[in-house]
C-alpha cells in the first residue's frame, strides 16, 4: 500500500496503480525493459493492473514474467470499459495512469490520476482532467517510488 499525507487534502491509502497500455506503458505496442523492471518494483507494494483494447495484439507477450494483472477489452468503449474496472477495484483505492482521451474516464473515477506525455502524445482533455501530468513514463514512476513528489504537486 502506497499512503500519501496531502497537506490540505487529506490521506490517500492507494493499493492499487493502474496503467493504460499503448502510449502510456508502451510505444507502438512494445514496452522498454526499463518500464517493465519499474513495474516489478511497484509489485512490492502496490496491485498493478494493465488495461488495454491492445491494438497491437502485443501486451500479453510483453507482460510475460512480470505477474501483473492484464485486463483487455473490445475496442469500442475503451473509456467506459476502464471506468467499470475502476469501480470494481475501488475508486478510492485506486491511482491510474494513461495518456488518452479514452483514460478520462478512469481518471475521473479515480481517487488520483497521473497523465503522461509520451512519444504518442496525450489527450488534452485528459490532462485537465488529470491530478498530476508528466513527460514521461519514467516521471509517473519516480512518482510513486518517491511519494514525497505526490505531496509537494497536490498540497493546498
Amino acid at each position: 500500500m502506497l499512503v500519501i499525507n496531502i497537506p490540505g487534502r487529506g490521506t490517500f491509502e492507494i493499493k492499487n496503480v493502474v496503467f493504460d497500455y499503448n502510449g502510456t506503458l508502451a510505444v507502438d505496442g512494445h514496452m522498454s525493459q526499463l518500464v517493465k523492471d519499474m513495474l516489478l518494483k511497484l509489485k512490492d507494494f502496490l496491485k498493478v493492473y494493465i488495461l488495454t483494447a491492445d491494438t497491437y495484439g502485443t501486451v500479453e507477450k510483453a507482460c510475460i514474467g512480470i505477474d501483473v494483472h492484464v485486463k483487455t477489452f473490445p475496442r469500442e468503449n475503451a473509456g467506459l470499459c476502464k471506468r467499470d474496472i475502476i469501480k470494481e477495484l475501488g475508486a478510492t483505492k485506486t491511482l491510474c495512469v494513461g495518456n488518452g482521451f479514452n483514460d478520462i474516464p478512469m481518471a475521473n473515477e479515480c481517487i488520483l490520476s497521473i497523465a503522461v506525455i509520451e512519444k504518442e502524445g496525450c489527450s488534452g482533455k485528459l490532462l485537465a482532467a488529470s491530478d498530476i501530468v508528466v513527460s514521461s513514463i519514467e516521471d509517473a514512476f519516480e512518482m510513486l517510488l518517491k511519494p514525497d513528489r505526490i505531496k509537494a504537486t497536490l498540497r493546498n
